[in-house]
């Protein structure tokens, strides 16, 4: 136990660091998870002692990241789904196929290994850095294609929180309008509210409220991964004749996660118990983060090349524009 320590420490010291700049940043554009990351790729290329901390940066990027899921799951509610309505879901029926569809396209035309490309196509579909997060394990995804999809993914949302406002005025769109288009188009959860926000105070209470039901897409996407992971290591000549088990076709942390999320559905836990365990989630998951920064080599991303960020950008681009085809056929 007292191998994991130094690892550990160091990676809640970055986590604790990166909360505090995210609260001193204007508008909180940037997550404290992307900011963990890249301070501990950071950390890394001027620093690493390998034999003191690797262990207890490789049990907080797996163990600490598993247990971040399982309390998010506590912060998901299937009633949000009632209460948006079958407009937000048609929509986002298109964005999600978009994603996934596309991600696999442009997957195959950059020759992006299929974790990578997928993971990149999650973050685009559903919530930025959590859904990749949230992914990884299930498919274990390497440290540093998680790294690569986080950046992809939080670079296009960077620009959006920029341009949507503009293009919102420019087309003189409805707040309404804009709120849907934002909240089923931006990737990360804090760049909807601050893009949206930024635009009206309505739009930003639709965007939310849409942000929120697009984040229950982690649920089905983590369970069907799961399905197509576990038959793509079946194939492998030496696990073709292993017995099918539940926990090896649904990780054990993926079926906790679930049931979280379905007894904070049906009241089960209470509201200041799950805003708790959101809580939380959410620093734990910026510690692990912190950790998976640490085990990035920044050598890794320029060997991998701009192929992955080329994949992202185009991706998210289809995303804002068949969110806004649709969006325009169904709000008005």
């Amino acid at each position: 136990m007292l191998k994991v320590l130094p690892g550990i420490i160091l990676s809640l010291m970055i986590a604790i660091l990166a909360v505090y700049i995210e609260s001193i940043l204007p508008g909180h554009y940037i997550g404290s998870t992307v900011i963990a990351m890249f301070l501990g790729i950071l950390f890394r290329t001027v620093y690493y002692d390998e034999d003191r901390l690797q262990e207890g940066v490789q049990y907080a990027s797996k163990k600490i990241l598993k247990g971040a899921i399982i309390l998010l799951g506590a912060s998901l509610n299937f009633s949000i789904i009632l209460e948006v309505g079958s407009q937000t879901l048609l929509v986002l029926v298109f964005t999600l196929l978009t994603a996934f569809g596309g991600g696999y396209l442009l997957g195959r035309l950059f020759n992006i290994n299929w974790k990578l490309s997928n993971m990149i196509a999650a973050g685009t579909a559903i919530c930025g850095g959590s859904a990749i997060a949230a992914l990884a394990p299930v498919i274990e995804a390497e440290d540093s294609d998680v790294s690569y999809a986080i950046s992809s993914t939080f670079l296009f949302d960077v620009l959006m929180i920029v341009l949507y406002p503009i293009i919102g005025t420019l087309l003189s769109l409805s707040d309404t309008f804009f709120g849907y288009w934002a909240g089923t188009s931006i990737n990360d959860t804090s760049s909807v509210v601050a893009a949206s926000f930024a635009f009206s105070e309505v739009a930003g209470e639709v965007a939310t409220m849409v942000k929120l039901t697009r984040t229950l897409a982690i649920i089905p996407t983590v369970l069907i991964f799961s399905t197509i992971y576990y038959r793509k290591k079946r194939e492998q000549p030496h696990l073709r004749k292993a017995r099918v088990s539940l926990s090896g076709l649904v990780p054990w942390f993926i079926i906790i996660f679930v049931l979280m999320a379905l007894f904070n559905s049906v009241g089960v836990i209470s509201p200041e118990v799950s805003g708790g365990m959101k809580t939380v989630s959410r620093f734990l998951m910026v510690v692990a983060l912190a950790a998976i920064g640490l085990k990035t080599n920044i050598s890794v991303f320029i060997k991998t090349g701009f192929k992955p960020f080329i994949h992202g950008f185009i991706l998210s681009s289809l995303v804002v524009v068949v969110s806004y085809i649709v969006v325009f056929f169904v709000i008005g």
